[in-house]
């Protein structure tokens, strides 16, 4: 007799492996996790609609997304746009339903509210299976502004029979939204097989930027932040890694060619694949989290399994972790001369003081625990 599955659908998952897929990367490992306790259908974009066997219990539907372009990137009053959106909804809403009927379904979780969780509203209602939604900060603080999306945003919340979301801020003001009760459920990536290796007592350190080059991930601001360094911050400095790459990336590639013409140790190895992103984080020393908007960056946890503090801006969530774990340090609010002073502070103070602290953190933002929550509620 054919085992039950849980369907996940998520706008968030890798087709390439090369890196790029911020986010999906988190989606994928979730998805593998379950999967070795249940069957896993996965809904996810591609080139073209098409079926994938992964594994002995784990499939991907995938739906047709505009290649290189996030469905969030898209811009609705651009008629262009408009239509591949148009595309990529109707896509979906056929792959849902696709890997809904394709066995026996226990439980739908979309990852994110919209649309993924309008697709698996609409796949609940026409046969019957609960879904459960893991709502995103785009969702919230910028779908919800939307006043027709933000009336289908909160029918989705409300037929769910679980909401999380992976900020403590976030899962009050989701809780505001829709009237619900929302649990908070951080993200988070396996961890390396082997335990990190041991903190620098002594400089030079490496400092490590890993995420998208975009406004709100504040690469400038850090890019400012670094040249407002003085002699003595970067005799502390063995290197500045900026991995990644994004829309500022045109910009921002001229300041970071004069800064290493200046004599300073500044890498930019574009995007990282998984196994790269684990060296690149075990081989750092601290882990700079810039952001202007924010809940709980993916690279928080990231952070915490290589056992590495952070250095971050006081946005979203992150000074109430920071205070709570005492994983690092806050810069004293959201500018390029603020994460400059706490940049020279972290390379005077040096890493090893944040060790314990660490070790003690890292457990709470486990992908194990995670999937053993979410099976708990909708396996």
């Amino acid at each position: 007799m054919q085992k039950s599955a849980i369907v996940l659908i998520s706008s968030s998952y890798p087709w390439r492996a090369d890196g790029s897929e911020a986010a999906g990367g988190f989606v994928a490992e979730l998805a593998e996790r379950i999967a070795g306790e249940m069957p896993v259908r996965v809904v996810a974009p591609g080139p073209r609609e098409g079926r994938e066997r992964l594994g002995p219990q784990l499939e991907v539907f995938r739906f047709a997304a505009p290649a290189g372009r996030a469905l969030s990137t898209l811009r609705p009053w651009h008629p262009v746009d408009a239509l591949a959106i148009l595309h990529v909804l109707r896509s979906g809403f056929r792959s849902t339903m696709r890997a809904v009927t394709a066995g026996p379904s226990r439980h739908l979780l979309a990852l994110w509210a919209l649309p993924c969780g309008a697709w698996a509203r609409s796949a609940s209602r026409r046969h019957g299976v609960p879904y459960s939604v893991w709502a995103l900060g785009s969702d919230i603080w910028s779908l919800s502004r939307i006043p027709w999306v933000r009336g289908q945003l909160c029918r989705v919340l409300r037929g769910a029979a679980h909401r999380f979301a992976d900020g403590i801020a976030l899962a009050e003001e989701t809780e505001k939204l829709c009237q619900q009760p929302v649990g908070f459920l951080p993200s988070a990536r396996r961890r390396a097989s082997d335990p990190p290796p041991p903190l620098r007592t002594d400089p030079p350190y490496r400092l490590l930027y890993l995420g998208r080059w975009h406004p709100n991930k504040g690469i400038d601001l850090l890019i400012d932040a670094l040249s407002l360094l003085g002699e003595a911050d970067w005799r502390r400095v063995e290197a500045v890694e900026l991995a990644g790459d994004g829309p500022l990336a045109p910009r921002l590639r001229e300041r970071i060619q004069a800064l290493q013409a200046a004599g300073r140790p500044i890498e930019c190895p574009g995007f990282l694949d998984r196994e790269r992103a684990f060296e690149a984080l075990r081989r750092a020393d601290f882990i700079l989290i810039p952001s202007r908007i924010e809940s709980i960056p993916l690279v928080f946890s990231d952070a915490l399994a290589a056992g590495r503090p952070v250095l971050a801006m006081p946005v979203g969530d992150l000074p109430r972790l920071l205070c709570e774990y005492a994983c690092g340090l806050l810069a004293r609010d959201v500018s390029a001369a603020a994460f400059a002073a706490a940049l020279g502070d972290a390379l005077a103070q040096g890493p090893q003081r944040f060790a314990k602290a660490l070790s003690q953190a890292a457990t709470d933002f486990d992908l194990q625990r995670i999937a053993a929550k979410l099976l708990s509620c909708v396996g």
